[in-house]
């Protein structure tokens, strides 16, 4: 056995010594990036959450286990990395102890005879087995070269994906040869337990040389498989648990980052664009949790297989953006890693890829990839290694609009309404108020300070307030919460845009100003509790405005109406015999996780039938308007809104509910094309809840 230690051993110390060296390389080049210590502070300050991530997302595979049975299969080979980890401890055990004592029979202190623990490593990795065999048949039938452009597996490296299935099948039936040959020699620890293992010996011969070759072809197969791994896109093996762990919350959504230098929150009255960093142009410009991003991503292609863009014929694959990112990172990276004298040396080829920019023509990312994304959070979503694509884009936006000043026409058109009449439409702030005129009862406009009987401010917003379609909601809401005796009072013209479009489009000091005027009238008025029924203004007032110290208790109009009907304050009682298909707006549902409360308004209204549509909840198709797209035209494939009512259609509703201002416009504006094109009926309407709700009470 002494040959075989020597051997294991040297060929072990080589394999680590490469892939040391490999994960060096990582190491120096993310360091290179920008710094994040927010990333940090934020894993130390919640430590409890980490932990549930981990339990949860890492280890319980909660979004892939989602996708079956291709996420059952990946559970299993998971988990076999973890347990097979035993078989090999006892494997170089077995190695060290016959090279020392002749007698190869090592097992695990206290616990390396248990049964139970010979069954486990047995069935995981018959369990792994029956996993490969899926996966092998789920790339088989999503294959590119079959489906096109329809595979999530597009663009991926796929040589690279069939070799590690290739190498998993290698270790698997290794270690049976391993373990089958000590069932015979009477080295195996486990008396009983290990069936496949006990299967497998008696269709083997006695040989203690044959245990010897299948410790050796053990121990070999997983040496190559390691090397190869960190040189590869499975190095998500050991970087995933490191994403979630640094990902700012467990899902990555809800508020946008605020624009940062060297790892500072950019103060824009001090900032200087010759030494601050303004979003990101260059590959280095990148954060040290950008480049984990890289080397996290898996290419499974969920991101792309559910991204709207990407589902409409536009350029933007999620997957592609991080992969093309990572592959410019790799192709610079001997410049960025190399000291002052050693950069002289670098020929033109690598100082024109260092000049390249992140974004343009010529770019790494192509423009159009940059500008169809909608922020809708799909990819984030559904991330199984929690990957923050949205930040990714928000970083290079910042970068185009506020350094480059390029970025679609029209939306200029929005930036200047904002920053001169304070909304995106550039209508006078004295028209927010006139949809009160159009209501029977008084609605209180605070010029001062909230009076002591107001308990919620509605912020009402610019599309509720400026847009005749949202105003219906506006009007609804307000009668309902005067029906169930919510005080409630507005800020009328005192109120300007939250800034989310300026923020999504990548014009962060716009929404620096607008937040901050804001901030200052609700707390000149004392605000305390706020109310909005768009899920644009409820995800910046609750999740961003806090980073410029507005804190507020903020609530969307469906979470307080489901709680008023609840306690029994609204009461619908006449019947709406209608099918009604609700669409989840996308910073309502997966930004902020409120799916149940719309439905359940709808479900206590009598005579509603309700019918989901197939993509719903967090797997919502968007409606096209976020992402500041809401402002621009939409010239490439497919129109999102058009591809949304397509599959509305598709449940045959009387009524399309939704509870966002910007879905009831883009998803209206399609069913009125559709109507033109007598593709459907009449009678056919997009409502909010509120709107629902306000008719059955009414009515009555």
């Amino acid at each position: 056995m002494l040959w075989v230690a020597i051997v294991g051993l040297v060929a072990t110390a080589a394999a680590l010594a490469l892939a040391g060296r490999r994960v060096l390389f990582l190491y120096r080049l993310a360091k290179s990036g920008q710094p994040a210590p927010e990333r940090i502070a934020y894993a130390r300050e919640n430590v409890g959450t980490e932990i549930k991530a981990q339990l949860v997302e890492v280890f319980g595979q909660r979004k892939l286990l989602k996708w079956t049975p291709s996420g059952t299969a990946h559970f299993f080979v998971m988990w076999a990395f973890f347990i097979l980890a035993t078989v090999y401890l006892e494997a170089y055990g077995a190695l060290i102890q016959g090279a020392i004592t002749g007698r190869p029979d090592f097992h695990i202190p206290l616990i390396g005879t248990w049964p139970v623990l010979g069954f486990l490593q047995d069935f995981i990795a018959v369990a792994a087995l029956l996993g490969l065999i899926a996966f092998t048949a789920i790339r088989i039938k999503n294959s590119p070269k079959k489906l096109g452009r329809g595979s999530r597996f597009s663009g991926s490296h796929l040589g690279g994906a069939w070799f590690t299935l290739f190498m998993i099948f290698n270790v698997i039936w290794t270690m049976f040869l391993f373990r089958g040959a000590a069932v015979n020699t009477g080295n195996l620890p486990y008396a009983s337990g290990a069936f496949a293992s006990e299967a497998v010996a008696k269709i083997l011969p006695t040989s203690e040389v044959l245990e010897e070759i299948g410790l050796l072809l053990h121990i070999g197969v997983m040496l190559v498989f390691l090397v190869f791994v960190v040189n590869s896109k499975h190095l998500h093996i050991f970087t995933a648990p490191m994403n979630v762990l640094f990902s700012r919350r467990p899902d990555g959504l809800g508020a946008a980052q605020p624009m940062r230098s060297d790892g500072k929150v950019l103060d824009f009255e001090e900032a200087d664009p010759e030494t601050d960093v303004f979003g990101r142009g260059k590959i280095q410009e990148t954060s040290w949790k950008g480049f984990l991003d890289f080397y996290t991503c898996t290419e499974c292609g969920r991101c792309q297989s559910q991204c709207p863009a990407w589902n409409t014929d536009k350029p933007l694959s999620p997957k592609m953006l991080i992969l093309d990112q990572r592959d410019h990172a790799f192709a610079v990276a001997p410049y960025l890693l190399a000291g002052e004298k050693e950069k002289e040396s670098f020929g033109q080829d690598v100082l024109a890829l260092l000049d390249k920019p992140l974004v343009g023509e010529d770019g790494v990312i192509h423009p159009d990839v940059l500008w169809s994304c909608t922020n809708c959070g799909a990819c984030v979503e559904q991330c199984p290694v929690d990957i923050e694509h949205i930040d990714h884009i928000l970083d290079m936006r910042r970068y185009q609009v506020m350094i480059e000043s390029s970025f679609p026409s029209e939306a200029g058109v929005m930036l200047k309404n904002l920053e001169n009449k304070g909304n995106p439409w550039g209508m006078s702030e004295m028209k927010r108020a006139e949809w009160i005129e159009e209501l029977d009862f008084e609605v209180p406009i605070i010029d001062e300070k909230m009076p002591e009987d107001v308990e919620y401010l509605f912020w009402v917003g610019c599309a509720g307030a400026l847009e005749d379609r949202a105003k219906k909601t506006t009007k609804a809401v307000a009668e309902l919460l005067h029906i169930a005796g919510v005080k409630f009072g507005v800020l009328g013209p005192m109120e300007a845009c939250t800034g989310d479009p300026a923020r999504r489009l990548g014009m962060e000091f716009l929404f620096n100003m607008l937040a901050q005027q804001n901030i200052e009238t609700l707390n000149d008025a004392g605000v305390k509790k706020i109310v909005a029924t768009c899920p644009h203004c409820f995800n910046t007032l609750a999740n961003e405005y806090p980073q410029l110290g507005g804190t507020y208790e903020v609530v969307h109009h469906t979470q307080l109406l489901a709680h008023l009907v609840e306690e029994g304050r609204l009461t619908p009682i006449t019947p709406i015999e209608e099918k009604i298909t609700y669409h989840d707006p996308c910073f309502l549902g997966r930004h902020n996780k409120v799916y149940a409360q719309p439905r359940d308004i709808m479900a206590k209204v009598p005579g509603v039938q309700t019918q989901e549509m197939h993509r719903c909840k967090d797997r919502g198709f968007c409606c096209g308007a976020g992402g500041a797209r809401m402002w621009m035209e939409e010239r490439i494939g497919k129109r999102i809104n058009t591809e949304r009512v397509d599959e509305a259609l598709t449940t045959d509703p009387d009524t399309v509910s939704t509870a966002c201002p910007f879905c009831l416009v883009m998803l209206g504006d399609a069913i009125n094309e559709k109507k033109n094109a007598g593709q459907a009926k009449e009678s056919l309407e997009v409502v909010d809840v509120a709107q629902l709700l306000i008719k059955s009470i009414k009515q009555g």
